[in-house]
């Protein structure tokens, strides 16, 4: 599963002379928290609600709404963005992509290519909605959790009873001695049945 077809493609931008406001609009409007700096279709920055939170006047502040409004309209998008953004390739695994986002506390990766041309951005949530494709959440038929021995072959004879069957297995993720698959079979006694005869031990079905 690569970064290229999960990511978000053509993400809302800004240059770096857009203001404050225009930011906080388009967050606004599009209900997003992050979004790339670009020039000339280049990445050259990242600004977040949270860079924005930090460069905002509190609601404590002695300023007046028309002050405040001011000072946003005033200020800058360079001036506040981060500058040093850590991106990714579209070639790149998307779990590569998430194990980088964890160990940076970032919730996104603009995805760029040559010269740092943004191609996307990759956010936790396009992260989650990868793993329910992984798992085929929301295509229809059985998702059944068993367990399998762990030697040479024992898989391809799991796979092959599915298909001596006539039903085909779209999903599936392993970990251990335990496999998650999901097959296009809807009646869940008739795959229970056939796991059980042939000696599999089942965890979950639904």
């Amino acid at each position: 599963m690569y970064v290229k077809n999960k990511m978000t493609i053509n993400p809302k931008t800004v240059g770096p002379e857009s203001t404050i406001s225009e930011v906080l609009d388009l967050m606004h409007e599009f209900k997003i928290h992050r979004i790339p700096v670009v020039e000339k279709g280049k990445l050259v920055g990242l600004v977040t609600q949270g860079v924005v939170q930090e460069n905002t006047p509190s609601h404590l502040t002695t300023l007046s709404i028309h002050e405040m409004n001011y000072l946003l309209s005033k200020t800058r998008v360079k001036d506040i963005m981060i500058k040093k953004v850590i991106t990714v390739g579209p070639e790149a695994l998307v779990e590569e992509a998430a194990d980088i986002m964890e160990k940076k506390d970032i919730g996104c990766l603009p995805v760029v290519g040559d010269s740092n041309v943004l191609l996307g951005i990759l956010t936790t949530s396009d992260i989650l909605k990868a793993f329910v494709d992984l798992f085929g959440f929301y295509q229809e038929g059985t998702r059944v959790t068993v367990l399998i021995n762990d030697r040479v072959g024992e898989f391809a004879a799991f796979t092959k009873l599915f298909a001596d069957n006539g039903i085909s297995i779209s999903h599936f993720t392993n970990q251990g001695n335990e496999v998650v698959i999901r097959c296009n079979e809807l009646n869940k006694k008739r795959v229970r049945e056939l796991l059980e005869k042939n000696g599999y031990t089942i965890t979950s079905i639904l």
